[in-house]
């Protein structure tokens, strides 16, 4: 069964930042550059973990990972956007 996740992050180093943005574009989408909407298996969740966990400065860098429940729908719908739409959702299949 898979879960939505809302994924944020703050890192403090623009290397780990690119490397962080780049682990995270391989399990979501990205609704902004810091901000990452991912569909994701139990196991998928905890190697996303990981793999964040083995680029980040865990003294200075933070992430945080929102369960948004296992309705992808409803999950989507929770979020109120103003400005800016959100980019539009990719139909295609990833695997990771």
């Amino acid at each position: 069964m898979r879960r939505c996740y809302l994924v944020c992050y703050d890192i403090r180093s623009p290397k780990r930042l690119r490397r962080v943005h780049k682990v995270l574009k391989g399990y979501g989408e990205a609704w902004q550059f810091s901000v990452f909407f991912c569909l994701l298996k139990d196991i998928d969740r905890v190697r996303l973990q990981s793999d964040l966990e083995e680029q980040m400065n865990l003294k200075e860098d933070q992430t945080m990972i929102v369960d948004l429940g296992p309705n992808e729908e409803e999950a989507r719908k929770a979020a109120t956007v103003i400005g800016q739409a959100l980019p539009e959702q990719d139909s295609g299949t990833v695997v990771v």
